[in-house]
This record gives structure tokens, sequence and C-alpha cells, in this order.
């Protein structure tokens, strides 16, 4: 019933701005009329179910789990199966930091995501994905289980960073020479920045840009969007007992997706038990289509 009242107070609302756009002198205010469409929009968006940052783009991080060097591994499979699927959509990536292994595995990545409605598309994807094959890293040739955490957060611009604040208090920063590309001068310096967020110990780390200024900005609108991600993820716990996407043990039974490559060959999301038997079309041709529509139902 309060979710009825909810989306009924919205449509009164819409009708209300839809009449006052109808008048002659609805132009007569330009500030005010551009607020208004604005709502609108926002208003209708909330009443068909898009959150506020949907339309925009997003941060990818992968975090290996449990599973050393195969889950490092797993983490760079990963990072390539949606790299393909952004390429297929016509989206753009950027690596803003890495954390690689000697093996070419990842410890951790974190990729922005630049694309209509990347972060409404791919929201639902965020949560522990589950590899079991045969490790390539084993001499016995021994089947193996690793895990890795995939974490989408919208990306925020200067414009919203006022919808989440940071009191200065709250952070701490740490400066690094930056390992990523840059010519020869970016590693002379330490340009690199990771910004903690000592309330909730959520951690940041940036090094793409070429200043250390520059890469603390990008770093904190990174940490909006995680604080984002959470508070929507405590308020859907809270109000609802629904799903939480993000688990914070990367290990055994909080897995939302297995891929199987041995002793059979399956893909299957656990939320919404979608399976494709087409392990390659999945991880080497980026096709997660049939996951992310049904995952718009949970």
């Amino acid at each position: 019933m309060l979710g009825e009242k909810k989306k009924g107070d919205m449509s009164a609302r819409i009708a209300e701005i839809e009449a006052a756009m109808a008048l002659p002198d609805f132009w007569s205010d330009k500030a005010a009329a551009q607020a208004m469409i604005k709502e609108l929009g926002e208003l209708k968006d909330a009443r068909e179910g898009v959150g506020k940052y949907d339309k925009g783009d997003a941060v990818l991080t992968i975090i290996a789990g449990a599973g050393g060097d195969d889950a490092e591994d797993f983490a760079r499979m990963l990072r390539e199966m949606y790299e393909r699927y952004f390429a297929r959509r016509g989206w753009s990536a950027r690596v803003l930091h890495q954390n690689e292994n000697d093996h070419g595995g990842y410890r951790n990545i974190t990729v922005e995501v630049s694309g209509k409605n990347a972060y409404g598309t791919l929201k639902n994807e965020s949560g522990v994905h589950r590899l079991v094959r045969i490790s390539p890293f084993s001499s016995k040739s021994l089947r193996h289980t690793s895990f890795a955490l995939v974490e989408f957060i919208p990306k925020f611009e200067k414009a919203e960073a006022r919808d989440i604040e940071i009191p200065e208090q709250d952070i701490r920063v740490e400066f690094a020479r930056s390992s990523g590309p840059g010519g020869q001068n970016v590693n002379k310096r330490e340009t690199a920045v990771r910004v903690v967020h000592i309330p909730t110990n959520l951690a940041v780390h940036c090094e793409a840009e070429r200043s250390q200024e520059r890469n603390r900005e990008r770093a904190l609108e990174i940490l909006r969007g995680k604080l984002y991600k959470k508070m929507e993820e405590d308020r859907k716990k809270a109000q609802e007992g629904a799903y939480v996407a993000k688990t914070m043990e990367i290990e055994w039974g909080s897995q939302i997706r297995s891929y199987v490559l041995h002793p059979y060959q399956m893909v299957k999301d656990h939320r919404t038990n979608v399976e494709v038997r087409n392990t390659d079309k999945v991880l080497e041709d980026g096709d997660i289509d049939e996951f992310i529509e049904a995952e718009k139902v949970l």
C-alpha cells in the first residue's frame, strides 16, 4: 500500500507539472521552468523504477578473492568479458587503477565505463562470481574453484558531488608513485592517490591522471559512488529485506553466478536460475545480455 501511495503522489505531481507546462507563461521564469522539467524527468524515472544515476556512466571494480593465482586470473577473465560487452554496446572503458600479478592476473582493477545507461544496465552485476576449472597453475592439472568480487557503482560528476557530501575529517589521503602509463616522468612523482573513508573503511585508488590533485578528485568521485551504492543496499536491506549485491566475504556460498568449465560447461546465475551452456559465448564474446535482462526483475 505504501508503494502504491508513493506512486500515486508521484503521478499527481507529474500531472501538476505537465499542466503547468501547458500554460502560456510557463517559460516566463526560465530557471524555474528548467527545474520543473528536470523534476518531471526524475519523477517519471522514479515511477518506472529507474534510479537517479541509472542513465549515466559507471565505475567497475574487480577484486580477486579466495583462490590465489586462479582467483587473480579469474579477475582478468572477468575484466575481458565485461570489456567485450562494453565494446558490443559501443561504450568506452578506461583503467583508473590496477594491481597486476606476475601472470597477467589482477589482485584488483578499477575501470571507468562511459556509455548511455551504463550504470543502470550493469548495477545488478555486482556480487561475488565463482569459477570452476582445471587450474592452469596446477602441475597436477587439478580442478580448482576461485572467486572474484564484481562491483559496479555510478560515476559521480562534479555537479552531483553535493548529493553525497564527504566531510574532510572523514577521509585519509595517501600518495604513491604511479604504476600506470604516462611517459617517463609519471613514475618519478607521487601522483597516485589512495583515499580511505574512515567511518566505513572504504578505500579507492586512482593513478590514471597525471596530476596528484586530479587523481584525488577522481578518487573522491569514485568514493561517492561507493557510498551511494552502500546507502542503496542498506536501504533495501532495511526496508524490504531484499537481496544485497555486495557481499563482504569473497568465497564459497556467497556467489551470485558460477562459471563452470569442468567437468561440464555452464554459466549459471543463482538469483535468476538463468543457465547458458556455451561458456565461450559468455566469457570470450562478452554476451551476458540474457543474465542482465533477467536481473532487471530482481
